[in-house]
């Protein structure tokens, strides 16, 4: 029986590359653990109690599912229902569903029963785009929760009455009509109307001349996590105004170009793997400079971020965030260590401890950067290649300060052992094409003090 990654995908990807067909083996992988998701959605809700999963809606998501089926039949080259059942975002609904699902969660309070049968109706929406995007005519009614139904990829309307409200949808030869407004839906993404109720989703164009448009997406309601009172936290969802969304479409329309400067694989694997953004809002006191970015292991292929300042910081952003959906992606493949969560780990980027899996991370996505640097110091003009070799300093520094804790570590399984020594191997490579000196010396210094007041900050262990 073959395994589940061949040696030369695991070998590109712990060197933070990755061919095609490698990337299309991770793609394909998630893809199915989402359907899979899904179908654990609708057993967990034929199995649940009635008190918390109504018959009436039991059987609302399995006409829901019928109409995804007949869309996914729908002779079209790219199936609209698989398309939708892809999408990043459907995969925290999913876990969220589950969650209020499952029999050992508190019993079910009238509170947690609405939130619940808001969530699963929003699994009708779904199958209405779908539907929708294959040509299907229907009729139906769907749920606006406290007064806003969002049809994913497609707008939002908002609706006349607060609370939440049914809304009779029908559709026919391109044209939906929600109660009394009517949309037209555009060929690639979103809908228009000349309604004041309705807002359209909003795509930025694709990354490359004849890739798909990319979703912006500030309507959907599962697009962030909740927030958790921790440091690092990441900032609220964004509605991007007029001239918020000139500023990410300024900066997207030259990310490629920034992103080849670093080596084509890594406009390859933008390509490869994202499907949709999410813009947040501006961290507090980043006075237009900051950004905030971030990724969830149940959304693969969204990328969460505040408006990137310039298309470099857009690529090194998508280069950095690309590699933890790569690693997250990979380590449901293969198990490649068995380390726990306790957090006593040094991380050269974080003031704080680190568990064994957030060191990995975080080095994994360094090296990606380190290497997108150099590359990008050895192409660009000598005005520009300062910068790229001051960055590239710094992170290679900081990768090679992680990389012996994370070799030595006995959590390590046999696969896991011979990424991070490829991890190795790729770091030493890197360094035949050292940074300028001061660079070099600058950043080894930065190490070092970062070591001293991260150990002074440990607490100390007494004695006896």
């Amino acid at each position: 029986m073959l395994p589940a990654v061949p040696d030369r995908s695991l070998a590109e990807l712990a060197r933070t590359g990755g061919e095609p067909d490698t990337l299309s083996l991770l793609n394909r992988d998630q893809d199915t653990r989402r359907l899979i998701l899904l179908r654990a959605v609708l057993d967990a809700a034929e199995a649940a109690d009635p008190a918390l999963c109504s018959p009436a809606a039991k059987a609302r998501l399995r006409e829901d599912w019928a109409l995804l089926t007949a869309a996914d039949r729908a002779a079209v080259p790219d199936s609209p229902a698989r398309t939708r059942l892809s999408y990043p975002l459907l995969g925290p609904w999913a876990r969220r569903c589950l969650t209020g699902l499952d029999p050992r969660t508190s019993p079910p309070s009238d509170k947690r029963r609405r939130e619940l049968a808001l969530d699963l109706s929003y699994f009708s929406a779904v199958a209405a785009v779908a539907a929708a995007r294959a040509g299907i005519p229907f009729t139906t009614e769907l749920t606006a929760r406290d007064g806003i139904l969002v049809l994913p990829s497609l707008g939002a309307l908002t609706s006349a009455e607060r609370g939440d409200t049914r809304v009779r949808v029908t559709y026919e030869q391109a044209r939906m009509t929600l109660d009394q407004v009517t949309v037209f839906l555009e060929n690639d993404s979103g809908a228009w109307s000349g309604s004041l109720a309705w807002t359209s989703a909003y795509a930025l164009s694709g990354l490359v001349p004849g890739a798909a448009p990319m979703p912006l997406d500030d309507l959907d309601p599962y697009r962030v996590p909740p927030r958790e009172p921790d440091h690092y936290a990441l900032s609220g969802p964004a509605g991007p105004d007029e001239a918020e969304r000139k500023r990410w479409l300024q900066s997207w329309s030259g990310t490629a170009a920034a992103l080849r400067t670093g080596g084509e694989g890594r406009l390859t694997e933008a390509l490869a793997l994202l499907r949709c953004l999410v813009p947040l809002e501006m961290p507090p006191g980043a006075g237009g400079r900051g950004s905030c970015s971030g990724t969830r292991r149940e959304a693969f292929g969204a990328l969460l971020s505040s408006a990137p300042a310039t298309p470099v910081a857009f690529a090194a952003t998508l280069v950095h965030e690309l590699q933890h959906t790569k690693l997250a992606a990979l380590s449901e493949m293969v198990e490649l260590h068995r380390a726990g969560p306790a957090a006593r780990y040094f991380a050269p980027w974080r003031p704080d401890p680190r568990p064994y899996d957030g060191l990995l991370q975080g080095a994994y996505s360094h090296l990606a950067l380190a290497d997108f640097f150099q590359r990008r110091a050895l192409t660009v003009e000598p005005a520009r290649s300062e910068g790229a070799w001051a960055q590239y300093a710094r992170y290679h520094a900081q990768v090679g300060a992680a990389l012996p804790a994370l070799a030595a570590s006995s959590d390590l399984t046999v696969v896991g052992r011979r990424f991070v020594d490829e991890m190795a191997v790729a770091h030493e490579r890197l360094a035949a094409h050292p940074a300028p000196r001061g660079h070099t010396a600058r950043a080894q210094a930065y190490v070092k003090a970062v070591r001293a007041l991260w150990t002074q900050r440990q607490p100390r262990t007494e004695s006896h």
